[in-house]
């Protein structure tokens, strides 16, 4: 039963097994166990994370597609589902048209991006798709009366979804089940079930060709495989994937940005945690989303307890100073690449081979 539901795609390695099942475990108590709002925020955003990040593995380490585009189809998301909660109102319609507009944008501007594009050289593509990316930036930021501009989109969600809702009048194990907590487990229960399916495209027989393409597109293209369409589907799919981690951003947020979903920070991260995790594995989209977000957001807290130890030591003191938290971010991610070249997963596994040996 487990193999089916992971597409015969299994850890291939206790410790990784583990390190998933405590993920997997500390994600679904997460509001009961973390019940602040900076915690539940960071819990919220690897959820988003984990699926934005393994809908980019798909293109990048399955397909061998290098592609600047993907926070533009994660901002479609989010500025669909904002759009149409701003101007239908609060409500499911508002949401499920937002989710089709969004989707449908995404899916055409994709396929336009993919046949036009996908034909040239793989450092051409990239260009090209960083000059898409980089002009629906702009258009977003200055369209003030559709985007907001750039102070973005506020919006209400269903009454479910909203903060004031309270499900039970009295708290369930001590937690007050609100419209936060209802919205946190909807994003749990999508990114799960979308997760699973992305594990299935890639241990498909489709999945298998994009795989084949990667390692040799001449040679997959003399076995009768048109590259060129399956590259196109991937980066279609892949699209699609990110923008509805746009919209899950945006129902969390309840707010959505240039900052929050379009800039090109966003798409240094996801390439950092894509070589932290493991790329073409699918499960290092987990691993490195929970490693990155743990780092980017407790990190400085850290270094503040540091700084207090070495208060007196005018040079230490300076070094762990919360100030310098983006330099010792930076180090910890050149030393993850010396020490883990295949990533986390990779590394996992082959310890694992290693053990039964």
């Amino acid at each position: 039963m487990l193999k089916r539901l992971l597409s015969h795609d299994l850890p291939r390695s206790r410790w990784l097994a583990a390190a998933l099942l405590v993920i997997l475990v500390a994600l679904a108590l997460a509001p009961f166990l973390f019940p602040g709002a900076k915690s539940m925020s960071v819990v919220a955003k690897m959820l988003v994370f984990i699926l934005l990040v393994a809908s980019y593995d798909l293109l990048l380490g399955y397909t061998g597609i290098v592609s600047f585009a993907h926070t533009m189809f994660f901002g479609i998301g989010a500025y669909g589902m904002a759009i149409a909660s701003e101007r239908l109102g609060t409500g499911w319609v508002a949401v499920g048209v937002g989710l089709a507009a969004a989707v449908l944008v995404s899916v055409l501007l994709s396929l336009v991006i993919g046949l036009f594009s996908l034909r040239v050289k793989a450092i051409f593509f990239a260009m090209i798709t960083l000059a898409v990316a980089t002009a629906f930036q702009t258009l977003a930021s200055q369209l003030s009366d559709f985007t907001g501009g750039e102070d973005g989109l506020s919006f209400k969600t269903p009454e479910w979804l909203s903060p004031s809702f309270e499900l039970f009048e009295s708290p369930l194990l001590g937690l007050t089940i609100d419209g936060k907590v209802l919205t946190y487990y909807l994003l749990f229960a999508v990114v799960l079930v979308l997760f699973l399916t992305l594990l299935r495209i890639v241990n498909s027989p489709f999945g298998r060709v994009l795989q084949a393409i990667r390692e040799n597109d001449f040679r997959a293209e003399a076995l009768g495989y048109r590259t060129v369409v399956y590259r196109t589907l991937s980066n279609v799919l892949s699209a699609l994937f990110a923008t509805l981690a746009g919209v899950l951003l945006a129902l969390w947020l309840r707010y959505t940005g240039p900052d929050t979903t379009l800039s090109f920070e966003i798409m240094l991260d996801i390439l950092l945690i894509v070589v932290i995790g493991g790329m073409g594995t699918m499960y290092g989209a987990v691993i490195g989303s929970v490693l990155f977000m743990l780092a980017q957001n407790y990190l400085q807290d850290l270094l503040k307890l540091g700084a207090g130890a070495f208060e007196g030591l005018p040079v230490l003191g300076a070094v762990v100073s919360p100030d310098r938290w983006l330099l010792w971010l930076g180090i910890l991610f050149v030393l993850s690449v010396y020490h883990f070249p295949s990533g986390v997963v990779g590394r996992l596994r082959a310890l694992g081979v290693s053990v039964l040996k």
